[in-house]
């Protein structure tokens, strides 16, 4: 398996619907933002500047509400690469409790042409171990 990583999610006021929790497609903003700053984390800098994320598909299951004062976190793990998607896995939770859990597919697109684009090996063998 692959490096995981842990992304802190700040919850602002302005997240929180009529039913006083976080609105379910906060998540998804969640769930970008993790994803990005795995790859900025991970991936060499000349890698980060010519590529950019494309989300494909995310496919939410929610567990728990959120709430405004929660300190909550999204334990993100790349799962697969295969040609230009990546498969991640994202676990958003408050301690141990799991609020939601994220499979996503991503297209990995060059900076310049905004054309799919297939990631290096040894940028592959970072993120997979």
């Amino acid at each position: 398996m692959g490096q995981q990583h842990q992304h802190n999610i700040a919850i602002e006021a302005s997240d929180i619907d009529f039913m006083g929790h976080v609105n379910n497609a906060n998540y998804l903003t969640w769930v970008q933002d993790a994803v990005v700053a795995h790859w900025q984390k991970i991936a060499p800098s000349e890698a980060v500047a010519s590529h950019l994320w494309v989300a494909i598909k995310h496919e939410i299951t929610y567990r728990k509400p959120a709430f405004l004062n929660d300190d909550v976190i999204a334990e993100v793990l790349l799962e697969k690469v295969h040609g230009a998607r990546a498969f991640y896995s994202t676990i958003i939770k408050r301690g141990e409790e799991v609020l939601a859990e994220v499979q996503s597919s991503w297209c990995c697109v060059d900076a310049d042409t905004l054309r799919p684009t297939r990631l290096a090996k040894d940028i592959v063998a970072r993120f997979l171990g």
